[in-house]
């Protein structure tokens, strides 16, 4: 059994963890950025295939202990690399730490680089290029503050790159938190859904792609393809089973708006890209004027979290409005709003039945979810 972590953002650790047992992984546990679990190399390619909440998924190839940088070289140096890759591959090192002693994790990165290079230059007389932008073989290695941890990057590009959104805004929402953010607003395929503040459609995307079974990573190539131990067998058998998966498209109860004319131009465009144009309806429209398309659902929407100047005051003003619309036209709607602004409950005038700390990059934010009811929910 081989031994993996994925990672995903801060907060969405225990829905990857059920998403990983669901897979079928084995000895999941969820901690800080991820989670790590066990199983043969081919549960590693369908993790990043099937998995909507992982960034990544790393396979560990090795430990030990450390006291200074040599040993750090040394470990590295002894590292058998050729089993995965040629010197004629390019490779890129990442290292990641907590609590760690050493004063430079730079100066650690370039150590486990030369390291590599090192190891093949004095077994082959040719020594691999560093390639830091879109290398064939990417190494990360995470540290504490006795131990460290080599993994190869199962996955290549992160895995929130789907490869369907090619039109976006500014600052779009990565995909796997939008998947993970849907998980926990109670939203399930045959639901309604609607983002009225949909942008280039990520929500909307990522619902429909859920709702008809369609598997992230279809559209996509990984980081494992291009390892020497690569299982092809394996790999097209997953891909032939997640291919058939997929049930057929038609008109969903998935609704998206936006008050921008562009940003609604991008949706359609992202959805026609991603196939599935009269799968889901994307409109213009103020985010004060939506109706409930249904008697119930669910809506989702991540609001400008009022970092430019004068912004904040402008959603001041509009949050109270927003509130109203909730409560008059959605009763019986279960709402999620995902926002950097921690005024929004109080200006909306509603109770959050939940407050979900989640991390959108580096930007601590939070998911509020309220039940909708006729009238106020304070009392």
């Amino acid at each position: 059994m081989d031994q993996f972590f994925a990672t995903c953002p801060r907060g969405l650790e225990a829905v990857l963890a059920q998403e990983l047992t669901a897979m079928g992984a084995a000895q999941v546990h969820a901690t800080d950025g991820g989670a790590r679990f066990s199983g043969p190399l081919a549960m590693s390619y369908r993790v990043n295939l099937e998995s909507r909440v992982a960034s990544r998924v790393l396979w560990q190839i090795d430990s030990g202990y450390y006291r200074s940088e040599d040993d750090i070289y040394q470990h590295a140096r002894n590292t058998p690399w050729d089993r995965w890759f040629t010197p004629h591959q390019t490779i890129a090192v990442k290292v990641t730490a907590q609590r760690c002693p050493l004063k430079s994790l730079d100066f650690i990165t370039l150590r486990i680089k030369d390291a590599i290079c090192d190891f093949f230059r004095d077994g082959t007389g040719i020594r691999p290029s560093v390639d830091t932008r879109l290398p064939d073989v990417r190494i990360h290695a995470y540290f504490d503050a006795q131990q460290f941890t080599l993994y190869l990057d199962t996955s290549g590009e992160a895995l929130f790159k789907r490869g369907y959104r090619q039109y976006t805004g500014e600052a779009p929402l990565r995909e796997n938190l939008a998947a993970g953010i849907l998980r926990l607003s109670g939203w399930e395929p045959g639901m309604p859904f609607l983002d009225p503040m949909c942008g280039s459609g990520t929500f909307v995307l990522e619902a429909a792609q859920m709702a008809l079974r369609i598997p992230p990573g279809l559209k996509r190539t990984f980081g494992f393809e291009r390892l020497k131990n690569f299982e092809p067998k394996a790999w097209e058998q997953l891909r032939a089973e997640a291919a058939g998966k997929p049930v057929a498209a038609s008109e969903l109860p998935i609704y998206g708006s936006d008050i921008d004319k562009w940003a609604v131009m991008d949706a359609r465009k992202n959805l026609e890209s991603a196939g599935l144009t009269g799968v889901a309806s994307v409109e213009e429209k103020d985010v004060l004027d939506i109706f409930a398309p249904a008697e119930s659902g669910v809506l989702v929407m991540n609001p400008p979290y009022g970092e430019r100047i004068g912004e904040a005051d402008e959603l001041a003003e509009l949050y109270p409005k927003l509130g109203s619309v909730l409560k008059q036209r959605f009763a019986g709607w279960k709402v999620g709003i995902f926002t950097a602004d921690l005024r929004l409950p109080k200006l909306m005038r509603l109770k959050p039945s939940r407050k979900i700390p989640l991390f959108n990059g580096p930007i601590e934010c939070r998911l509020y979810l309220f039940d909708m009811v006729a009238g106020s929910n304070r009392k």
